[in-house]
């Protein structure tokens, strides 16, 4: 599955999914959505416009991916995750197509939170992309409204290596006729999303040329405020619902409870203070470390793990040089060994020691930090999910 290996489970096709759906009698027809793409934010994002339309009193469903701790995290209604009995009797309903058709993970996934959602009778759901846009197999509905938080590099392997070609991916969601929101608007990508919007006759809108009132966010990580710009743009021109006031500013103020968000700029312990947040890629660990700048913390401890499909050296070339590594292995296949971790690292001037788990690369970072010293756990979603 991609969740764990990576590339070999990924197809870059719709077929299957629309061949799911129609044997599931099209569960995705019995509710409105909101999709979501982008490299980056889009999960933030989501659950943002998630609590906004709980708040409006929507009986609201919520995919996203991938999950910290339990495959359940993927498909929510109301911030509550969905049962065991009925993951387990949808495998069991279902394993004879499943397996005849061998459809990926995310594929079996994707059938799976629609018929739970249409079962559930929701009214509104806000599928957040897993990879891309035009392939996603997310991509077979017709949403009240697209949203492309932003665009840099990420899977290139499978979206191109060129900004423009992951921005042409990406577009693939914008649909005939649906209005279009770009969270922020780049040279190389913008003319990419307004051909796009001209050939489906899409209103297209770009969040970063608007203005919004200023509204608090229980969400922490200065780069929060370019997703909730974007949320905000998303909001105005939607046409689903009309958005009160007081009901968007209680929403805002309570995103983690209402939806159950984790690892975004997280602050798991306060003695000594552990940060985690799951941002992997370049754009997203810029942004993380941006926020470091912040804190006043006489040193940092990095408890750092990644895998192996990333920018590796990109990513290690930017990290602060006068921090502690505890370079440790994510547990999944997909995961760089410590070792591989330790000797590229030191070629960018990054030092450390080689832990077997994340767990005591973790202990031995609280061991070694100091009273005005902070660690930071990341580098990875799995590395993340170890911790919390």
């Amino acid at each position: 599955m991609f969740q764990r290996i990576g590339g070999a489970a990924y197809k870059a096709d719709l077929k299957n999914t629309i061949e799911f759906c129609a044997y599931l009698g099209n569960p995705e027809r019995n509710f409105k959505s909101f999709h979501v793409a982008g490299t980056n934010g889009k999960g933030s994002t989501s659950h943002m416009l998630s609590a906004v339309l709980q708040e409006h009193g929507f009986k609201t469903g919520l995919f996203t991916s991938p999950h910290l701790k339990d495959f359940r995290e993927r498909m929510r209604i109301n911030g509550q995750i969905a049962s065991e009995e009925f993951v387990v009797e949808f495998v069991e309903n279902h394993k004879e197509y499943l397996e005849e058709k061998q459809l990926s993970f995310f594929e079996m996934t994707v059938g799976m939170a629609f018929s739970y959602f249409s079962e559930q009778q929701i009214d509104i759901a806000v599928l957040e992309v897993g990879m891309g846009g035009r392939l996603d197999s997310t991509n077979v509905v017709l949403p009240e409204i697209s949203v492309i938080t932003n665009i840099s590099f990420d899977h290139q392997a499978f979206l191109g290596d060129t900004l423009e070609l992951i921005a042409g991916e990406k577009a693939g969601i914008i649909k005939p006729g649906i209005p279009v929101v770009i969270g922020e608007k780049h040279a190389h990508t913008e003319a990419v999303f307004i051909e796009k919007a001209k050939l489906n006759s899409s209103p297209i809108y770009f969040a970063q040329d608007e203005e919004h009132p200023s509204y608090s966010l229980d969400l922490a990580g200065t780069y929060q405020k370019k997703n909730l710009q974007t949320v905000l743009s998303c909001l105005h021109h939607q046409r689903f619902f009309k958005v009160d006031e007081v009901k968007l500013k209680s929403a805002l103020q309570k995103v983690v409870p209402s939806t159950g968000l984790r690892g975004r700029w997280e602050q798991l312990s306060s003695h000594p203070v552990v940060y985690c947040d799951t941002a992997h890629n370049l754009a997203g660990i810029q942004l993380v470390l941006k926020q470091m700048e912040t804190l006043n913390a006489s040193k940092w401890h990095m408890v750092w793990g990644m895998v192996n499909d990333k920018d590796i050296d990109g990513i290690l070339q930017v990290l602060p040089k006068n921090a502690t590594y505890y370079f440790c292995k994510p547990n999944v296949p997909r995961g760089k060994s410590a070792d591989e971790l330790q000797v590229e690292a030191k070629k960018w001037g990054l030092i450390g020691e080689k832990y077997d788990s994340v767990e005591f690369a973790l202990a031995d970072a609280k061991f070694y930090c100091a009273d005005n010293e902070m660690i930071y756990v990341g580098g990875s979603t799995f590395v993340v999910a170890e911790v919390i």
